[in-house]
């Protein structure tokens, strides 16, 4: 049945069919799925009995996932802090009922659920959290010290204000201003072995000199995020909150570790059971942002960052009244706060675009600037009927703290090439498929290991043990599953795995490519496998953003017209790119920033790609974002192609290092899985002998 069902379902998202009951029994289907492997898991019977059954499940996982991957709506429901419907819960219990089977009271229906009352919000409070409420009543926050605010007569009180402020940047001038005087840059805060750039040293030292509030505007790739956290650290703003997408969740908790590390740092996810209650840094996304506005508003920070702030621009949003709402807390507990939006796209579709980001850093409210911006407008003597108050007024705003650096302003101070990994995690049944994929790959190689070491001669000369491992038997094994892999038909490998990794990025690659191209102009977007294409071009059209397509299978007419439309047409946003048809003999100099959805082979293959926008001609510096999933061996790959990237540099430097082939990181990659599986089982004990 189950089966047959989501059968039905992947019909329907192939032909573009994704209704509302469609979802319905998705969702309902991934319900029963669960409950079916718990039971299988749990029910009496012979061993082999229960791993077929395992094994069908895992099959109808597969499609379940691969389906999902078709339509945001679907995949959304995979997410771990899914929402179930009720429609859902209902339907799963009819299935149940029309096989015979009378579901169990509490079935199908997760406590937190199934006693929330309809229409209320779910929220939580991590356990952690209580725990650092309870450790010590010294941690609880003092707002005693805030000051309070006394209304005092304003010349333009009478005036309205929002209207003339917005429109003054829309009446700026060619050449005015678009960022606020900063200090000689700093490094005081910088940790050792990090070098700040210029640009990104004097934001960090006007916070050290008090500056609180920023609009940090700058181009993608001029490094926000340091900046940002070395500005929390001049201004001592901690417990210090980040709110960000999803898409970057992982790396701001990486970066954070990078230039704060004796700050520790906490990221929640779903319902924030592993959250650490006592961190420096806590790191949110907007999805979940709802669940956990509670205790976030009580927690007592003294700095809030908004990453990607556009994304609160539409004020009526649920993300947008919880941002505020934070905000306004923070700055009614704290006195002087830091709070920074960053964002390269401040302005999307027009300038009210503006409003939100100012009130959540407590520039406006709802209808008149607040006290520091009206003070500064008092001062400049002018009034909206004035003919100098829209270029002062601008002046006034962009004085509280609008930093925008563009890359051709700072071009001295950064490198012309630079690549960027953006770990994202895998969730849900398809990250954990894929993870389980991973460990079947190393248990089969520790059994090919075990029993090639219990055939190995007693009086054999072993050269090659390291930490009791042989790894001349580790490389003999990797290299005959690289072998067979290569040949293989069907079945799991190396190479289905990475292309279900590939398959699995390919709509968060494609949302962070979406982002870029609205901030920053043209993205070359680049995969390796068509199905991760059709993935990422799918989500295109679901944004709304112009793609062209340049595939392997193209005639050339059909290629260069879709390179043509690409580099001639300003609405063509996207170039989506294989990287073995596109990654040479293509002139993409149009854009200045690569999305690497799927990682090359070699460092030679990835440079080839990325030079199809850093090229002569080139006048920005070009960016390639990386996007790795965590905690897999594409992880594992990104660090190989790194650490031969060394050596082609050296090769092309003159050196007599050969540059390295795609087989050596492929063979490197299957060596390194089954020497950590190898060690992780020694440290367990159990592990062969040398």
């Amino acid at each position: 049945m189950l089966a047959r069902t989501v059968r039905e379902v992947e019909a329907a998202a192939r032909r573009g069919r994704v209704t509302s009951a469609v979802r319905t029994t998705f969702q309902a289907v991934a319900l029963l799925l669960r409950e079916e492997r718990a039971r299988v898991r749990a029910a009496a019977g012979s061993d082999g009995h229960r791993a077929e059954q395992l094994k069908r499940l895992d099959g109808i996982a597969t499609v379940l996932a691969t389906t999902a991957v078709r339509d945001a709506g679907l995949l959304a429901l995979l997410a771990e802090d899914a929402v179930v419907s009720d429609a859902a819960r209902s339907l799963a219990r009819e299935i149940l009922r029309d096989l015979g089977i009378e579901p169990a009271a509490e079935e199908i229906m997760p406590a937190e659920t199934a006693t929330a009352p309809a229409g209320t919000e779910r929220r939580v409070v991590p356990q952690s959290v209580v725990s650092r409420q309870l450790a010590n009543p010294f941690l609880a926050p003092d707002f005693s010290a805030v000051p309070q605010r006394t209304a005092r007569p304003r010349r333009l009180a009478g005036w309205e204000l929002l209207g003339p402020l917005l429109s003054s940047f829309e009446r700026a001038a060619g050449g005015a201003p678009a960022c606020m005087a900063l200090p000689v840059p700093t490094a005081r805060f910088t940790p050792a072995g990090r070098e700040l750039m210029p640009h990104q040293g004097q934001l960090v030292a006007a916070a050290a000199a008090g500056h609180r509030t920023f609009l940090l505007a700058d181009e993608p790739g001029l490094g926000k995020t340091a900046q940002a956290l070395l500005a929390a650290e001049a201004a001592n703003a901690y417990p210090l909150l980040v709110v960000v997408p999803n898409v970057v969740k992982t790396n701001w908790a990486r970066e954070a570790a990078r230039w704060t590390p004796h700050r520790a740092t906490t990221v929640v996810q779903g319902d924030g059971e592993t959250v650490d209650g006592f961190a420096d840094v806590v790191v949110v996304n907007y999805e979940v942002l709802d669940r956990h506005v509670g205790w976030l508003g009580d927690f007592g920070f003294r700095g809030m960052v908004v990453d990607e702030a556009h994304f609160i621009k539409n004020k009526t949003s649920q993300r947008s009244q919880h941002v505020l709402a934070l905000s306004d807390r923070i700055r009614s507990r704290t006195p002087r706060p830091l709070l920074m939006a960053l964002t390269g796209t401040p302005l999307i579709n027009d300038i009210e675009d503006f409003r939100t980001i100012w009130q959540y850093l407590g520039w406006i409210d709802d209808s008149k600037p607040l006290d520091e911006l009206m003070e500064a407008l008092d001062d400049t003597g002018l009034t909206p009927a004035d003919r100098g108050f829209h270029a002062a007024a601008r002046q006034c705003v962009i004085d509280l703290g609008i930093v925008r650096r563009r890359k051709v302003d700072v071009a001295a101070d950064i490198p012309a090439r630079r690549i960027a990994d953006l770990p994202v995690e895998l969730d849900g049944p398809v990250g954990r498929s894929i993870r389980a994929a991973e460990r079947d790959l190393a248990r089969r190689m520790t059994a090919r290991y075990e029993t090639a070491l219990a055939h190995r001669s007693s009086d054999a000369v072993v050269d090659g043990i390291d930490g009791g491992i042989d790894m001349d038997i580790v490389r003999r094994v990797a290299r005959s599953e690289l072998k067979e892999a290569a040949s293989a038909q069907s079945g799991e490998n190396v190479f289905t795995m990475l292309r279900r990794i590939g398959l699995a990025k390919a709509e968060l690659a494609a949302d962070y490519a979406a982002q870029l191209a609205r901030s920053a102009g043209k993205v070359v977007f680049f995969a390796r496998h068509v199905d991760v294409m059709d993935a990422a071009e799918e989500a295109f059209a679901r944004q709304g953003v112009r793609f062209s397509s340049i595939r392997g299978d193209q005639t050339p007419t059909a290629r260069q017209a879709n390179i043509d439309a690409f580099v001639g047409d300003p609405d063509v946003a996207v170039a989506v790119c294989s990287l073995t048809a596109a990654g040479v003999g293509v002139n993409l100099q149009v854009a200045s920033n690569v999305v690497l959805a799927e990682l090359s082979w070699t460092d030679a293959e990835q440079t080839q790609a990325i030079d199809r926008s850093h090229r002569i001609g080139q006048t920005e510096p070009v960016t390639a974002w990386r996007i790795v999933a965590a905690q897999t061996i594409d992880a594992r790959i990104a660090e190989l192609i790194e650490s031969k990237a060394g050596l082609a540099a050296r090769a092309l430097d003159g050196s007599d290092e050969e540059v390295s082939a795609s087989a050596d990181v492929q063979l490197e990659a299957l060596v390194a899985v089954l020497t950590d599986a190898l060690r992780a089982s020694h440290g367990r004990g159990d592990a062969p002998g040398s």
